[in-house]
Order: structure tokens, then C-alpha cells, then sequence
């Protein structure tokens, strides 16, 4: 099949470029350019400042761009000329990529790809994290590999909190209010060439959605917005914020996504091969389609028995709160007049007790539908996002799944988060081409020679990565002690607090309890010790937010924001607030060491320490998640071991311990010893192994062709032999 799903829409009216500059209109409404670097400087060629505010090109069209001195330009005229070319033969071209030289004719319509949430890019606020941002690489990589697929969500019009950290070590949340006609989205068209909407039953009414599109180069990410007119007033908010801390008002959302989604593919007329659900926020579009088949005549039981076929499920978390679960009374009142009727064909009904009865948890708790329950009982396949998470996984869910769940490791969308010099590097050493990352390729398994690539030019894009890394976190500082009323005297010092030349250790993630961010500062005195070295100094960033109902989480953010404030590690240690994809890119690639030390076996996965081992940045993490099968003793640093004590308290202590002991025996030493021509070869050593270990075992392309191979293509009836992981 075409290797593009294409959906009709239109843009908003706000953009106008010269007729011979065209192709800056159909670019800026392709998030293609999010991933190439070359495109993105088009656009901030047009206007510094705007690009610098914003980093969306939609705004930057719409303002007052100088069009005739860049007409004039024809060195900008060059640059154009070659990114629109790149740009129109990657939408025309996917057949010589892996899907189709091996599948294309196994799969009769697409992949239809259900999420709560996507991390694109930071200028789309739609995501809070992880799940979102593994999403968004999902996406990209099934563009990249022209992988049919349609991405649906939901648009929310005030996104997920904006954070900011106040004198005291306080989160604060702002949740901005987002103008769509100033965002990369277009409006989709039904059939017969109008705005798309669809309605959703709920108590009472119906709720209409408007249906846009975010086009992620080959892939439509379909997004649904109830801020429209047409609703109540009460109804119009259903989409406006992530992750809404209400449950009634969460449940109309997963409502809208599920029932609101599946509804929306069928205006399109897509009739996809495939459903997957990513987590269980969109379970619901199981009950729709169910309710679908029998409309059409079928029993309850066949109806349930067909969707199961062709649905897959991925289950990302093994902690309680992420598995999304509701008051059966409220799903009752809630969803009932959607669902309910009884089983005779051609009723349209699928009776709420059904529904809730294929949703009771493995704790057996009538009182509450369990979303990941539900979603695993009505799915063909169902995986896990790393070996060891699948084993947690069914040991959780084994009285539950009719199946075994496979575990498929996350990845990261290469291109997404490697830096420009180290990109540039691999490119003219060992042909690498990010965008078409396969075995198969004419470069072959590139990443297995980057022995080949020179010390000196390895090491020096390394150091402008963490020079434009340092240079960027200096200015988000100057603005967060500004804002706190520090002196001038000490603004100005800020200039050159990060050294370039210091053994830097990020941490960045989500701040809950479990993943253990503030376990450095266990043992104060030899934590201080360690990072004022005068001869082989230390310095520590974090950056991270706690959901606005995490307490505890936040709590976790305010002892780091008084650890940095403290005369032990003031000037050492510092926390970046506003954790979002631009902070990610600049963190990964910039700094030296990743930290992770998460309670084993918590952390399902974890991608942030494969993007920066893409980039030779040194992992030093807890043996779990992706960490406990990609360690492999030369590439990075595990603390502890694979035994957990079930003394929580005495296992954080030893884990600190051993993270000490690895920091000053092992990772301090290997930095600072440079060879005669001032280079430190023992670290590039680390550096290369830990991308030669990383860029293709977990990249979202070899992801995504386990994800073909042992979901989507059974789920379709096609029975496959794996191809080469």
C-alpha cells in the first residue's frame, strides 16, 4: 500500500510567502522539520528573534519578514532549494525502505496508533514526558521507515503545565492557552470537503469534537479538540489539559479520545489493518468498535472475538499509578448511555456490566474498571517496553491476559537527538544517514565502526556539544535567579558558572518518589568532596517536573532546589526548571555522564539514557529498565546489582554507596587522564563503546521492526519470520 496515509485538510489562513518560496508553507506545516537540522535554519534565517522566541516556523511566516532581501539572497536561495528537495523526495519516496522491501504486501490498510499524549516537539505542548516523547519517536520512525500508520489523540489547548521554581524550592504551574493558528496544525475535511467533527454521547448531550492534523513527515497524527462552539460550556474544557487531575473530567477524555478516535478514522474512510493501543488511556475504542460490529448484526461475543484480532496493546509502567483505573459506579453513570444496551444483533448496545466485567483488575476489585486490564483481555498481542519490565509485567498481569506479553524494548528516534556535530561527524566518517537507519542500507551497520572515527574530531564535536549545552543552561539560570531576586553581582557571576572543562553528570526525568533523584545527596560530606575536587572538579544539572498532584514528587524537586542553595554545593550542583524536549536535546548531548538510579525493577524502560548514549554520553545507572540488558561492562557503569532488598531504606543506602564508589574509583579517574596529545583516550574508549552498544539496538527503528513483526503483522492474520533484530 502507499507508504503515506493521507488525510484532506487545510491550514490556517495566517501564512503568505512569496509564489517562488512555496515550499516554506507545505515544510512548516510538515513537523519533517523537527528532525533535520538544515531546515530548521531555513526558517530561522527569516527572523532570529521570532525563531529564538517561539522555535516554531509558523509564527516566524506569519510576521514581517524582510522577503525582499531574502529573495535577493541567493545563498539562501541555494540552501532552499536543496532542504525543499530532501524535503519532496522523502514524501515521494518510501518504497526503498525496510517496511516495504519485506512487507509491503502483508498489510491491507494501516496501522491506527492511539495515544494520550505526543512529544514532537516542544512548540506542540501536547505531552508531559516519556510515554508521550517515546510516542512522538514512534511516529517519526514510521515515517522514516514508511511505515503506513495514523497517529490519534487529542489536542489540548493548554497543554501540560508550564513549571517554574520559586525562591524556596516551590513548583508553580502555569498552563498556557494555546492560538492553533500559530501551531504546525491543519484542519481536517471530511469526505465531502468540510471541517471534520465528530460527536461523542455523553449523559445528556452529545459532545462534538474538531478534528486537526499534525502531519509528522509520511504520518497524520489526527487530534480531537471539544473547545469548539458547538459544545457546553461545561464541555468545551473536556480537552484543554493533559493529564487533568479530576476523574470524572479524565474519563470524559479517555471517552473522547477512544469513542471520538475510532469515529474519526471512519469519517476519513480509513479502514485500518491494525489497531494499537499505547497504554490504556484509549481503551474505549474497544468498546466502540465492539459496539460497531454489532450494529452491523453481530453478537456481542463475535464482535468481542473480531476486535481482539486485530488489536495490540503496550503496556509502559509497572507502578499502580500509571495503570489507569476508574470507579465503576462513575464509568456506570459516565459511559453507560454510550455503551449499554443489551446483546440482541443490530441493537448497537454493549452493556455496561460486560464492559466492566472484561475491566476487573488482578486484585479482583469490583469497585473499579481497570483500563490496562480491559485493553489486555480485547487485544491479540500485547509487549512490554524492555525484557526485564516483561517479566514484571506478567508476573502482574497473569491471572489477567489471555496471553503472553511479549517484551519489545524502547528505542529513540536517532535524528530527534543527536547533536549537529556529532551527526556531522558520523555522516562524513562513516556515511551514516540518520533518516534511513537499517542494516540494509548501502552503509551498512555503520555504527559498528566508530572505532574508524578520529579521536581528536570525536572529542572536539563532543566539547561543542557541551559548550552549546553549557551556554544555554547559563541563560535559563540568569533568568530563574533574576526572577528571584538575586543581585546583579550575582547574575553576572552566572557567566561562567558551568565550566565547560568540569566532569558535568545530568539527571533529567520525571521527579516521582521511586526514581530516587535526590540518592546523591545521601552522604553530603563526600558528595562535596567529590564535586570541589580542585583537580578533577564535578558538577551535577537536573531538571525535571512532578505532576501538580505528586506531592511527594514535588517535594523531591524542593531538597534539590536547597541542595544547589547550600554552601556544601552552591556553584556544583543546579536544577533547570521547565523540563521540556529543548531542555532533553541540549542535556543529552551536552552532558558527560547519565545518571539514573531508579528502585529496580520500577523503571519499565527509560529512554533518556539511550539518547544520550547516542550522542557518547556515559551511562552510569541502576541495572533497570533498558539499562539491564544494554550494560554490557564496557560501556558505561551499572550501581549495585540485580538483587533488590526489600528494606527499601537499607537498599537506597547501598546503592548510594556503590554509586560513590563508581563516581571516585572509576568515572572521575577515566575522565581526567589525557594520553600525550592532551586527549582523555580512555574515556573516548567509554564514549565509543557506549554508541557503537546504543545507536542501532535501541533505536526506534529496530523497535519498530519487532513491533511489525511480532504484533502488527499477526494482528493482521500474517504470519511472519522474524527478519534481524
Amino acid at each position: 500500500m502507499d507508504p503515506v496515509v493521507r488525510v484532506p485538510s487545510v491550514a490556517p489562513n495566517v501564512v503568505r510567502v512569496p509564489p517562488s518560496l512555496e515550499g516554506l508553507h507545505r515544510l512548516a506545516y510538515n513537523l519533517w522539520w523537527t528532525w533535520h537540522p538544515e531546515a530548521k535554519a531555513l526558517f530561522a534565517r527569516l527572523d532570529p528573534v521570532a525563531w529564538g522566541r517561539d522555535r516554531n516556523p509558523i509564527p516566524v511566516l506569519a510576521g514581517p519578514v524582510r522577503w525582499p532581501e531574502i529573495l535577493d539572497s541567493s545563498d539562501y536561495r541555494a540552501v532552499y532549494d536543496d532542504v525543499i528537495s530532501d524535503f519532496d523526495r522523502y514524501m515521494a519516496n518510501g518504497r526503498d525502505h525496510w517496511f516495504h522491501q519485506q512487507h509491503a504486501a502483508d498489510l491491507p490498510g494501516p496501522i491506527a496508533y492511539f495515544c494520550a499524549e505526543y512529544g514532537l516537539h516542544e512548540s506542540l505542548g501536547i505531552y508531559s514526558g516519556g510515554l508521550g516523547v517515546l510516542a512522538g519517536d514512534h511516529l517519526k520512525t514510521a515515517s522514516d521507515m514508511a511505515l503506513p500508520l495514523v497517529g490519534v489523540g487529542l489536542l489540548y489547548r493548554r497543554g501540560y503545565f508550564r513549571q517554574t521554581i520559586d525562591a524556596d524550592g516551590h513548583q508553580e504551574h502555569a498552563y498556557p492557552n494555546y492560538d492553533l493558528s500559530r501551531l504546525p496544525l491543519s484542519r481536517v475535511l471530511d469526505r465531502e470537503g468540510n471541517d471534520l467533527t465528530v460527536s461523542v454521547e455523553l449523559p445528556g448531550r452529545d459532545v462534538k469534537a474538531d478534528v486537526w492534523t499534525a502531519q509528522v513527515g509520511r504520518v497524520p497524527v489526527l487530534l480531537l479538540d471539544t473547545d469548539t462552539p458547538e459544545n457546553d460550556e461545561g464541555d468545551r474544557p473536556i480537552t484543554h489539559i493533559l493529564y487533568v487531575r479530576g476523574r470524572e473530567m479524565r474519563l470524559h477524555q479517555e471517552l473522547v479520545l477512544g469513542v471520538g478516535g475510532v469515529r474519526a478514522i471512519r469519517a476519513l474512510g480509513l479502514s485500518p489493518a491494525v489497531w494499537h493501543l499505547n497504554e490504556g488511556h484509549s481503551a474505549f475504542l474497544l468498546a466502540e468498535r465492539a459496539r460497531e460490529l454489532v450494529a452491523a448484526g453481530a453478537t456481542l461475543d463475535d464482535a468481542l472475538a473480531r476486535i481482539r484480532r486485530d488489536s495490540v496493546f503496550t503496556i509502559h509502567t509497572p507502578v499502580s499509578a500509571g495503570n489507569e483505573r476508574f470507579e465503576s459506579g462513575l464509568v456506570r453513570r459516565v459511559a453507560g448511555p454510550l455503551l449499554d444496551g443489551d446483546e440482541r444483533p443490530g441493537t448497537g448496545g454493549v452493556p455496561v456490566d460486560r464492559v466492566l466485567d472484561i475491566g476487573l483488575g488482578a486484585d479482583g476489585d469490583a469497585s473499579q474498571f481497570d483500563m490496562t486490564a480491559f485493553s489486555l483481555r480485547l487485544t491479540n498481542g500485547a509487549n512490554a517496553v524492555s525484557q526485564l519490565h516483561a517479566e514484571t509485567a506478567n508476573g502482574t498481569w497473569r491471572e489477567v491476559v489471555p496471553h503472553q506479553i511479549l517484551g519489545i524494548t524502547n528505542g529513540v528516534h536517532t535524528p530527534t537527538w543527536v547533536g549537529r556535530p556529532i551527526r556531522d561527524l558520523l555522516a562524513r566518517y562513516l556515511d551514516a544517514d540518520l533518516d534511513h537507519l537499517d542494516p540494509g542500507t548501502p552503509a551498512g551497520r555503520w555504527w559498528e565502526r566508530i572505532e574508524q572515527l578520529p579521536a581528536a574530531e570525536l572529542w572536539e564535536a563532543h566539547q561543542r556539544q557541551k559548550g552549546e549545552f553549557a551556554h544555554f543552561a547559563t541563560h535559563r539560570l540568569r533568568m530563574q535567579f533574576a526572577r528571584h531576586g538575586e543581585p546583579p553581582s550575582r547574575l553576572e557571576r552566572l557567566e561562567h558558572v558551568l565550566d565547560p572543562d568540569a566532569l558535568t553528570i545530568g539527571f533529567a526525568r520525571r521527579f516521582a518518589t521511586y526514581k530516587r533523584a535526590s540518592m546523591i545527596f545521601t552522604d553530603m560530606d563526600r558528595l562535596a568532596r567529590l564535586v570541589h575536587d580542585a583537580d578533577r572538579p564535578v558538577q551535577i544539572v537536573f531538571a525535571g517536573k512532578a505532576h501538580p498532584a505528586d506531592r511527594p514528587g514535588q517535594s523531591v524537586i524542593q531538597e534539590i532546589f536547597g541542595r544547589t542553595r547550600s554552601e556544601e554545593l552552591r556553584g556544583k550542583v543546579f536544577i533547570l526548571e521547565d523540563y521540556d524536549m529543548r531542555i532533553a536535546r541540549f542535556l543529552v548531548q551536552g552532558v558527560d555522564v547519565w545518571l539514573n538510579n531508579p528502585r529496580r525493577p520500577l523503571e519499565a524502560s527509560g529512554t533518556s539514557g539511550m539518547k544520550a548514549a547516542a550522542n557518547g554520553v556515559v551511562n552510569v545507572s541502576v541495572l533497570d529498565g533498558w539499562w539491564d540488558e544494554g550494560f554490557a561492562g564496557g560501556n558505561g557503569w551499572a550501581i549495585g546489582g540485580r538483587e533488590s532488598n526489600p528494606d527499601e531504606a537499607a537498599q537506597d543506602w547501598a546503592d548510594a554507596q556503590d554509586l560513590y564508589r563508581v563516581l571516585e574509583a572509576e568515572v572521575v579517574p577515566a575522565y581526567y587522564e589525557r594520553d600525550a596529545d592532551g586527549l582523555p583516550a580512555t574515556w573516548l574508549g567509554w564514549m565509543r563503546r557506549s554508541m557503537a552498544a546504543d545507536i542501532w539496538r535501541f533505536s526506534t527503528t529496530r523497535m519498530l521492526h519487532e513491533y511489525t513483526e511480532r504484533l502488527y503483522l499477526p494482528a493482521a492474520g500474517v504470519p511472519v519470520v522474524a527478519g534481524e533484530r
